[in-house]
């Protein structure tokens, strides 16, 4: 099987999603029996959800050291939390006017498995502190989770610059487990991965099978609104932000375009982390001291245009199985993607993991069988696509969160911004 392995996880995906369009095309209603193939796919992927959330969310928070999280690092997660929840925003929005998979109705009666609960916004926000963190984790419930998380991760933190040896050590010790254990959970994640071309073949065959060519509209136009809300969001807020602190947006643009189209092409924040500090120091002239504290912490926490992604997405989940989200789930998936962009890994294909988080704190969780399964699959079989974009737009807010801090640092060589 060298040859599977060794070839494009990401062309191997595509060609499962056209064949599987293909076949479902042809044979029709009667291919349902590939579909335990992607009920399994479906299986591995919510195996590994609770404990990708709670170790890469503890690893995360922890990194964010008390010792340096001085002036600048209070500016610069303020600024990435700030930004991450307009982008939601900007999603949603988006998301609500041009309604990306309403018509396609998957089978709104069967779509959880139950009847959809609608808290108030009270409600859900209060729901987030967990009276049992372990009851919470072990029930898939993500909000309280993913509280107790940082909450734990900031206490490793404050540990680890205890004037007591015994307690330094200790809480290095716990952040090195949970550091294996995130390192881990990715190496599950890459195995599940090599499983997805399967798995997308058969749910994407039973989608059509059942739908028809009707099916590809919806794609289309997830993709179109996804790119749009991400050009928003860039000339918009970002925009708005540079003008504010008398930085020159498009002179800004033009310096970041190496770490822009980096990211675009590997996909991966964490992989572009080089070039991004290469353009904030050459192109730009920020100041080191202000850069390589705050481009590797945007690179673990500042996931803007992953918050698009779970707004735009989760709202063609919903109107392609007919439930439309109240404002109440819309805010509870705002409150869901800035909290859980503290540890998504800067690494291809995370953010499709994150929407499993984002559909099940609203109602709609990834069972094997139903339609919000269905709906899952054919945004991972385009997730490659959605993924370039919002990577690019991941790492030009780190560049730009980066720049605005630098400035009132005065840490700006003059005349390069």
């Amino acid at each position: 099987m060298s040859w599977y392995f060794r070839s494009s996880l990401l062309l191997r995906i595509l060609i499962g999603l056209i064949a599987g369009a293909v076949v479902g095309l042809i044979v029709g209603p009667e291919i349902s029996w590939v579909r335990p193939l992607g009920d399994v796919f479906v299986r591995l992927l919510k195996m590994i959800v609770m404990p990708v959330v709670f170790f890469t969310l503890v690893v995360g928070a922890a990194s964010i050291s008390p010792a340096r999280l001085g002036r600048v690092g209070a500016k610069i997660v303020a600024f990435y939390m700030v930004t991450s929840a307009f982008a939601v925003a900007i999603g949603l929005t988006f998301g609500n006017i041009f309604r990306p998979g309403e018509g396609l109705d998957l089978g709104a009666g069967e779509a959880a498995g139950r009847e959809l609960t609608r808290p108030s916004v009270v409600e859900t926000l209060t729901d987030i502190i967990p009276t049992n963190p372990f009851g919470a984790l072990a029930g898939g419930a993500v909000l309280p989770t993913i509280f107790f998380a940082v909450i734990f991760g900031i206490g490793i933190s404050h540990l680890q610059v205890s004037d007591n040896e015994r307690i330094r050590s200790a809480a290095s010790t716990l952040l090195a487990v949970c550091d294996g254990a995130a390192e881990v959970m990715y190496k599950i994640v890459h195995g599940i991965l090599q499983y997805a071309p399967i798995g997308v073949f058969a749910l994407i065959a039973v989608v059509f099978g059942e739908q028809g060519a009707r099916a590809f509209g919806p794609l289309g136009k997830v993709t179109l609104v996804m790119y749009l809300a991400l050009a928003a969001h860039l000339l918009i807020v970002y925009g708005i932000l540079l003008s504010i602190f008398r930085l020159k947006p498009f002179r800004f643009l033009g310096r970041a375009k190496e770490a822009t189209i980096t990211a675009f092409v590997t996909r991966s924040s964490s992989g572009t982390l080089p070039v991004t500090m290469e353009c904030a120091e050459e192109s730009m002239g920020i100041s080191r001291s202000v850069f390589s504290f705050t481009l590797p912490l945007g690179a673990t926490i500042n996931m803007d245009g992953t918050a698009i992604y779970q707004g735009v997405c989760a709202l063609f989940v919903a109107f392609a199985v007919g439930m439309p989200l109240d404002f109440a789930q819309q805010m509870t998936v705002v409150i869901t993607a800035v909290l859980a962009s503290i540890g998504t890994a800067g690494v291809p294909g995370a953010g499709a993991i994150m929407l499993l988080m984002v559909l099940n704190s609203v109602g709609l969780p990834v069972e094997s069988g139903t339609p919000v399964a269905m709906a899952y699959a054919m945004i991972l079989g385009i997730d490659a696509l959605l993924d370039m974009g919002r990577t690019s737009l991941n790492v030009t807010g780190d560049l730009a969160g980066t720049a605005i801090v630098a400035k009132t640092e005065g840490g700006i060589a003059p005349g390069k911004l």
